[in-house]
């Protein structure tokens, strides 16, 4: 037979069921009063982080953004020094090139100068240089080779420069008629070439007092028309002068004297 369960216990456990139903609905109000908020509040501190770790990434892309104008502008600085420095040398050189050329300009007026005196002096030395002597050698038609009589008269013509310091010579080259006036003007340049390249070389002559010159035809001393006065126009003549002051003007002039 079933043992029947006595009603007071029965209602007591109605009544501690019912009390626990009571405490676990109260406790899951109480969690979701409690925790929902927390929630909410931890979901709003999460979508903050987010904004601001997107604010924060968005500023560090400005900050490398301004970096890079900044080390753009750094490297274009540098650049321009660079360029100043290079312009600065430049500017050095010209102005040293200027400096130089100044100083070569200054140079050039001063050796010009002292040429102009130099000149002005031998131009002036030349009213006191007097004639002495005029040799002729001949030469045969369309000719500028110096024949052996030729040679002996310019030797003749150099011992009477003796041991004298101051004289000048004067070759002038002639030509006849024969020819075009640019052919002869040549030809005589030729002529006149070869004395003074015999008076230099075997002479021993200074060439610095030696005066070339060329006249062509334009000077004739005989009739063209002639066989024997093209023969006397196919020349060379060459001066001597000296010094008025010399010894050798004097022994010239009495070597004059005693001819006459």
């Amino acid at each position: 037979m079933r043992t029947k369960q006595p009603a007071g216990k029965a209602v007591w456990g109605t009544v501690i069921v019912v009390a626990l139903l009571t405490m676990g609905c109260s406790t899951k109000k109480y969690v979701r009063q409690t925790v929902a908020p927390v929630e909410a509040r931890t979901a709003q501190l999460e979508k903050k982080t987010t904004t601001h770790d997107g604010q924060i990434d968005e500023l560090g892309s400005k900050v490398s953004a301004v970096n890079e104008r900044a080390m753009s502008a750094d490297s274009r600085a540098q650049e321009a020094d660079a360029k100043a420095a290079k312009a600065q040398e430049s500017a050095d050189g010209a102005s040293g090139q200027a400096v130089e050329a100044r100083t070569l300009a200054q140079k050039g007026l001063d050796r010009g100068d002292e040429v102009e005196r130099t000149l002005s002096a031998k131009v002036e030395n030349m009213d006191n240089y007097k004639l002495l002597s005029t040799g002729t050698v001949l030469f045969g038609l369309d000719k500028s080779e110096l024949t052996t009589e030729a040679k002996a008269q310019l030797d003749a013509e150099v011992q009477k420069i003796g041991s004298n310091q101051h004289f000048l010579i004067q070759v002038e080259g002639f030509t006849d008629k024969t020819g075009s006036s640019k052919y002869n003007l040549g030809l005589s340049r030729e002529r006149a070439n070869a004395v003074v390249l015999y008076l230099t070389t075997s002479g021993k002559v200074p060439l610095y007092r030696i005066h070339m010159v060329g006249y062509g035809s334009e000077v004739p001393v005989a009739d063209n028309s002639t066989r024997k006065g093209r023969e006397e126009n196919r020349r060379v003549e060459v001066k001597l002068f000296a010094a008025a002051t010399t010894g050798m003007e004097t022994e010239h002039a009495n070597a004059d004297t005693g001819n006459r």
